[in-house]
């Protein structure tokens, strides 16, 4: 049987007024712009909001792609080395086929642009308190089931279509080629940290929380920038940032941007870039590797465009996540377990977009 095309699913936030009709057609950028700019300032939805972007976020880039070989950074070379031998993954490459992770998070939303950094857990009337579990399957297949302030969020990918699953939009393919979950690229899983950033630019030396680290740049190319992009968002930019110590060789930060242009016909353009950074620490040896075992993320969600007339806008929210339990080679996780919901299987109407269009006439 063949399967139908997937409707593509929009990382920016969503209207639970779209979830009625999720199952019979595909999201609509039109839609989601008349909702999405009071959804992201209205309290109520503070919790759809912190899941929609703090919960299962992708990474910029896919674990297999890699430039030519005269195009890779010997130094960006040399720091992965260092990297792979202070995790000890190298000699854990054949062994490990799947990885398991169970963790707890904690999110808020961050009024005061000036709060200090853990304000999330000083936020305890507003703070969203869940846990996570995560499988992966070496080298592109994941799945994270995870649970926020009673709601349950999944994700996953089998190697071919990435997807999401949320209660108010239920089942949704991703935007563009499959790339791994950025979680599972916070220290959880060393081998795919290697991988993708074994191609990565060299951009030089920085102290970062009072650790000097060498820095690591990776950008999504054009064509999978035009493929997450349609006739009213396009995706102008995706960029991330690793910061390995100099001295211990670990992954110690990640910070990525990703920058859409939002234009409906006969409007004027309005920007959003969201800025995730986040600090990974507490590595413990789990079976011979080291594995992050806690973290926080702070979020910076910009709004900004001529048409504005309140101006430049800032949303603020952040995460702290601790890792409960890893193991390796879970017995009977087999490729089935990967296989994507029902929900994404049903026929959704194609739409054509072409996104150079009218933005680009």
């Amino acid at each position: 049987m063949q399967m139908s095309r997937l409707a593509p699913l929009s990382e920016e936030p969503i209207n639970e007024e779209d979830s009625t009709n999720s199952s019979k057609k595909g999201l609509s950028w039109k839609n989601w712009l008349k909702t999405h700019f009071s959804l992201v300032f209205n309290k109520k939805s503070d919790l759809k909001i912190l899941l929609s972007v703090l919960g299962c976020p992708l990474f910029p880039v896919s674990v297999i792609s890699k430039p030519p070989i005269n195009e890779v950074s010997s130094s960006a070379q040399y720091i992965i080395q260092h990297f792979t031998a202070a995790t000890g993954c190298r000699k854990s490459e054949r062994r490990v086929k799947n990885i398991f992770v169970t963790g707890k998070a904690t999110m808020a939303m961050v009024d005061e642009l000036g709060a200090t950094a853990g304000s999330v857990a000083g936020a305890a009337e507003v703070a969203q308190k869940g846990c996570f579990v995560m499988w992966q399957m070496v080298p592109d297949k994941w799945l994270i089931e995870l649970v926020v302030g009673g709601h349950k969020v999944a994700a996953g990918s089998d190697g071919n279509v990435a997807w999401r699953r949320t209660p108010w939009l239920g089942a949704h393919a991703a935007k563009g080629g499959v790339r791994p979950l950025r979680r599972a690229l916070q220290g959880l899983d060393p081998m795919a940290i290697s991988a993708v950033f074994s191609s990565a630019q060299y951009m030089g030396e920085k102290r970062i929380s009072g650790t000097d680290c060498f820095v690591l740049k990776l950008s999504a190319d054009q064509v999978d920038l035009a493929d997450r992009s349609d006739n009213t968002a396009e995706m102008i930019k995706h960029v991330i940032f690793g910061y390995f110590s100099q001295r211990s060789g670990l992954l110690v930060f990640l910070e990525d941007s990703y920058l859409t242009r939002i234009q409906s016909p006969g409007t004027c353009p309005t920007y959003w870039e969201t800025t995730m950074a986040t600090k990974i620490e507490d590595y413990r040896i789990v079976e011979g590797v080291m594995i992050a075992h806690s973290g926080q993320s702070s979020v910076f969600i910009t709004r900004f465009g001529d048409n504005l007339k309140a101006g430049l806008t800032v949303t603020r929210m952040e995460e702290i996540w601790t890792i409960d339990d890893v193991a390796f080679n879970v017995p009977g996780l087999s490729l089935d377990c990967f296989i994507p919901p029902k929900e994404v299987q049903k026929d959704y109407p194609e739409e054509k977009l072409d996104w150079r269009s009218p933005l680009h006439r």
